[in-house]
């Protein structure tokens, strides 16, 4: 399901310091009103979302059509730089950059809090994203067929959130982000759906380009 992103700051309370950042306390995930269902099971990413796009490039401007791969290339060049030796993958797809968490490295078992070990990882993303602006952010949170379909769906969901709450409180726009839950609805090609690989996070960057403006 698509979660919303509020347009202003997430409202979330009980976060504590972390060597200069903020993080999430284990008890609080979602902002007031941010885990509201805005859309059907499958929906859009910001990549073919025109309207969102043009009002996140009123907010932070917009990339001119013939500049939009050397901006891309940057930024892949820096997040694969920071995402070494951490097991994040970073997969370039034409003008979009996918980024892949797996379960095992971002979360606890059967838990939405964020392991303390990633807290650095996605530190380093959020300064990105900030120094790249004119770029969507879209969180989706996969699961694997291990379980209860409707429980993944849950933990596949505020797991997107906790992602896409803490990247927030490091100072990426919220305009600019959107958190989703597939569940166990998109298993990674050829992996059995029961496969713990299947439980991921991944995090799709889409330019924002002066024609979607």
């Amino acid at each position: 399901m698509i979660l919303a992103s509020a347009a202003s700051a997430l409202l979330v309370a009980g976060c504590a310091s972390d060597g200069g950042f903020q993080r999430p306390s284990d008890r609080v995930l979602v902002g007031a009103g941010s885990g509201a269902v805005v859309g059907g099971a499958l929906g859009t990413l910001a990549g073919g979302d025109d309207t969102r796009n043009a009002a996140i490039g009123a907010v932070v401007g917009a990339i001119a059509g013939g500049a939009v791969g050397d901006y891309m290339d940057r930024q892949e060049r820096k997040l694969r730089e920071q995402t070494a030796g951490t097991g994040i993958e970073v997969e370039r797809r034409g003008d979009q950059i996918y980024l892949n968490a797996p379960a095992d490295v971002t979360f606890r078992l059967n838990s939405a809090n964020i392991e303390q070990q990633f807290y650095p990882t996605l530190n380093d993303l959020a300064a990105t994203l900030i120094e790249f602006p004119q770029t969507a952010v879209d969180v989706v949170g996969h699961a694997s067929t291990d379980g209860p379909a409707d429980y993944n769906m849950d933990l596949s969901e505020r797991r997107a959130l906790a992602v896409q709450t803490y990247l927030s409180n490091q100072g990426v726009r919220p305009v600019r982000m959107a958190a989703y839950g597939r569940g166990e609805s998109q298993p990674i090609p050829g992996i059995p759906g029961e496969s713990a690989e299947n439980r991921r996070v991944e995090i799709v960057l889409t330019p924002i380009t002066d024609d979607q403006v």
